[in-house]
């Protein structure tokens, strides 16, 4: 398993990875879910914490991610979005577990794989779709969506100060040619943004597409009010997350119980939550983490357990 460990090390390197595992308190007989499989980083660690008795499922929607399937008979590869976790289980004739692991960023793998259109870094097609089977592309939004709904778009998946300036200029572009470049989209908007934060400000705007046609936001809803019905009481929900909009809603859901963060209390002053607070506030990169691996800087996870 050592030697498999070391071959998939390139595809993705986890964030927070320790403390994600520790997070989800391992029974060795129990049953764990690794909802965001990626390259398998996580999932190798939860492996080794399990006995043979243990069971672990990994989730991912992406072909890419089956040759990074791991050779061992407690682990059950799923190929699907992580919301339609309820279903599968049941398929796998599964209850309920004891702990769930969701790694919400975007792998390594996924922008330096430059075809796949998520990173302006190369020109590509303007793609970004996590399951290249199914869907629209980036592309396809870029080019027929008003600019009324790319200033929404942008709006909810970024933390964009000119949204709908940056979405005309878009709507102005098309109009003489179709975007269908990362290279093209980049230059187009690339005059609106600051200078001194352009690299940041362009990911901002490729990240705000990429939720959009992946349906990021509704999937994770999903998740979220999903992970209390699979769940066995006492059991984790660890959530590592990236950016503001995902961090927003997994603080909410685990705090109040609802993703709209309304605090709902009983006679007696309680919150009505079926969640208790593992952290009160985020576990974050330490300074060496950092050093080490410059992505994990914006990382936070949030762990709960089900009452």
């Amino acid at each position: 398993m050592e030697d498999n460990t070391t071959q998939h090390i390139p595809y993705h390197t986890p964030a927070l990875f320790n403390e994600a595992i520790d997070a989800l308190d391992i029974k060795p007989d129990g049953i764990y879910i690794d909802a965001t499989f990626g390259g398998g980083g996580h999932s190798r660690g939860i492996i080794d914490r399990l006995g043979p008795d243990g069971r672990l499922l990994g989730f991912d929607q992406d072909l890419d991610a089956i040759a990074n399937a791991l050779p061992d008979e407690r682990f059950t590869f799923v190929r699907s979005n992580f919301r339609y976790i309820p279903n599968f289980l049941r398929f796998h004739g599964i209850d309920k577990a004891d702990g769930i692991l969701a790694d919400l960023g975007v792998s390594f793998h996924h922008f330096d794989d430059a075809e796949r259109g998520f990173s302006f870094r190369a020109d590509a097609p303007l793609d970004m779709r996590m399951n290249r089977a199914a869907g629209q592309t980036a592309a396809d939004l870029v080019n027929t969506l008003s600019d009324q709904e790319l200033t929404v778009t942008l709006r909810l998946g970024s933390d964009l100060q000119n949204p709908a300036r940056i979405a005309r200029a878009i709507a102005k572009a098309r109009a003489d040619s179709p975007i269908l470049t990362t290279t093209q989209l980049a230059d187009t908007v690339r005059p609106l943004l600051n200078p001194r934060n352009e690299k940041k400000e362009l990911a901002q705007v490729f990240q705000a597409l990429r939720i959009a046609v992946n349906h990021e936001t509704d999937a994770l809803v999903d998740f979220l009010l999903n992970a209390a019905k699979v769940l066995r009481p006492g059991g984790r929900l660890a959530v590592i997350t990236y950016h503001s909009l995902e961090d927003r809603m997994v603080k909410a859901l685990m705090k109040c119980g609802n993703i709209e963060g309304n605090l709902e209390k009983d006679f007696f002053g309680n919150v009505n939550t079926p969640w208790t607070l593992i952290t009160r506030s985020p576990i974050v990169p330490s300074a060496e983490e950092i050093e080490a691996n410059p992505r994990a800087r914006s990382a936070k996870l949030r762990v709960a357990a089900l009452k």
